[in-house]
């Protein structure tokens, strides 16, 4: 729904995802590979069930996949379908 830059911090963006009917802040050192602007609006696989972590003072309420190849290329992990938020992975 929402992703910006963290102050003072290289690698950390502060994303607003949606989960259904939930809305949760996600922090993911993922700035190095993406701007915020090419966040918004993107469907990602967000790991909901851990314990929430304060990061920069931002607490962050889940994580989301992601996988990094030999030469250093990051990806999020997602879904070829149109799959409506919230819906379970297995």
């Amino acid at each position: 729904m929402a992703a910006e830059a963290v102050e003072k911090a290289d690698k950390l963006l502060k994303l607003t995802v949606k989960m259904g009917d939930q809305t949760r802040t996600v922090v993911s050192g993922i700035r190095k590979w993406f701007a915020p602007e090419d966040l918004v609006g993107r469907k990602v696989i967000l790991v909901a069930n851990l314990k929430p972590a304060r990061l920069r003072g931002i607490e962050s309420q889940g994580m989301i996949l992601a996988a990094e190849d030999d030469a250093g290329n990051l990806d999020l992990v997602g879904t070829r379908l149109d799959l409506p938020s919230g819906t379970k992975v297995r």
